[in-house]
């Protein structure tokens, strides 16, 4: 397989590579169907979101909690890939930059509600794994990681189940942090990063980046790159784009095997399939609410493997 300019990326251990992006759409998915849920857009509506805007809005506020003080600056490069213009957008309605804790205590009760409803008996897994796993994120270095190590930082749930979830959601974005270190390393700013991803995705053109409030500007900007190095051409991106962008997933999770390896193989492997039914169900939660583009992490489908 290519690795477009990524240079060679390999693994000592395969079974242990494969074990780390199978483990990542659990992962992924165990927090990311909140972000469309209506338990929780009803809530950030409660606290003043207009209705149209209440999701993503919403989405933004509870995740950018930790970081929020630090302003949208700060969390427009955290993000990496949600538009700029609806992170500035809602700092300023926000005004108290304190107020996006509120979203992410309600965010946390729409969790607890929406795993009792949909998937009863995924919290006593959560339950279970979360001691352990905030063993291992305790020692997880934190350097060029400032969202993971924000979030880290954060008091912790005192219920069993949020704990867990919450000890999934520090691992997750860990890995985030990470992947965006190698974005930004390939020298991706967040418009051509997105349709790099959209292509290794086979999504209709420009739809993902659409999805995520990129400007036209930055969309062109993005395109323009591409073609300059290669990346792209007339006709769209090029297998060296589609190369580039699997080299920085196969990274990514290449990065993160130490995660599971200090959980354990066996723990891990049993957490896959203890996770994998009930991630189903929220994924297929994912595609009522949102639309079967939207978490991408949680899906398959990609042009190279």
């Amino acid at each position: 397989m290519g690795r477009g300019t990524m240079g060679d990326v390999t693994s000592d251990n395969s079974d242990l590579l494969a074990l780390s992006a199978r483990v990542s759409r659990s992962v992924q998915t165990t927090v990311g169907w909140i972000f469309w849920d209506p338990g929780a857009v009803a809530r950030y509506e409660s606290l003043g979101l207009p209705e149209q805007f209440a999701s993503p809005l919403g989405y933004i506020a509870a995740r950018a909690a930790p970081i929020a003080a630090a302003g949208p600056d700060a969390v427009i490069g955290a993000f990496g890939s949600i538009s700029p213009l609806g992170i500035r957008g809602l700092f300023e309605f926000l005004g108290d930059r304190s107020r996006f804790f509120d979203f992410a205590a309600a965010r946390d009760a729409a969790v607890l509600e929406g795993l009792s409803t949909y998937t009863p008996t995924y919290g006593p897994v959560l339950a279970a794994l979360g001691p352990k796993l905030w063993e291992v994120v305790d020692d997880l270095s934190g350097t060029g990681r400032v969202l993971f190590s924000a979030l880290r930082a954060q008091p912790r749930p005192q219920d069993p189940v949020l704990s867990g979830w919450h000890a999934i959601n520090a691992v997750r974005e860990w890995r985030g942090d990470t992947h965006w270190a190698l974005v930004a390393t390939n020298g991706l700013d967040h418009g051509a990063a997105s349709i790099l991803h959209n292509a290794w995705l086979g999504y209709e053109a420009d739809w993902l980046p659409k999805s995520r409030g990129t400007s036209e500007a930055d969309l062109a900007r993005g395109w323009s790159d591409l073609r300059r190095r290669g990346l792209a051409d007339d006709q769209g991106v090029t297998s060296a784009g589609i190369d580039l962008r699997e080299a920085i997933e196969v990274a990514t999770d290449e990065l993160c095997i130490p995660i599971w390896r200090a959980v354990g193989v066996d723990e891990t492997l049993t957490f896959c399939q203890q996770a994998e039914p009930p991630c189903e169900v929220l994924l297929g939660r994912v595609d009522v609410t949102a639309g079967v583009n939207y978490q991408p992490g949680s899906r398959t489908r990609r042009l190279r493997s």
